[in-house]
């Protein structure tokens, strides 16, 4: 597990975890603007749920059946995987957490449903749309870390 994402949120890295983070909310917008919107405005941020659900591959947070297809595919995938399956938890659950504020928002998405459906997330992984404007997760990532070293310098 020497992948770049998992080394990042491995050794707390927060400069490319930002940027993993940056990407993430870019596609969390595209494929679910309204809740995005109510995450902003109630101050839910990736890094509240998205480091646990990363750095444990979902094993924590999804039950060992599902979490197991899901390391299937990211193995066969790659990290860009393990986000578009974060954005398939918030779409299976978008109607309840739509209506949540802060608090309720931050403990579901830390202790998720344990009767989550595997063949209902599963389409809702399906569902998300990994393109913006043509550009797949890594080439966006790859912009923000250029984006993040002009900054620097």
């Amino acid at each position: 597990m020497n992948r770049p994402c998992q080394v990042a949120f491995f050794r707390i890295d927060e400069a490319m975890m930002k940027f993993y983070f940056q990407t993430y909310e870019e596609f969390f917008k595209e494929n679910m603007p309204s809740l995005f919107r109510h995450f902003s405005k109630t101050n839910v941020t990736p890094d509240i749920y998205l480091i646990d659900w990363i750095f444990s591959l979902y094993s924590k947070s999804l039950p060992l059946d599902i979490a197991c297809r899901v390391w299937d595919i990211f193995c066969r995938d790659g990290e860009e995987f393990l986000f578009r399956t974060a954005l398939g938890i918030l779409k299976l659950y978008e109607d309840i957490l739509i209506h949540q504020e802060f608090i309720l928002l931050a403990q579901f998405l830390t202790k998720l449903p344990e009767d989550i459906s595997s063949d209902s997330l599963f389409k809702s992984i399906e569902l998300i749309n990994m393109n913006i404007d043509k550009k797949k997760f890594s080439q966006i990532l790859a912009s923000k870390k250029e984006q993040g070293k002009m900054e620097m310098t």
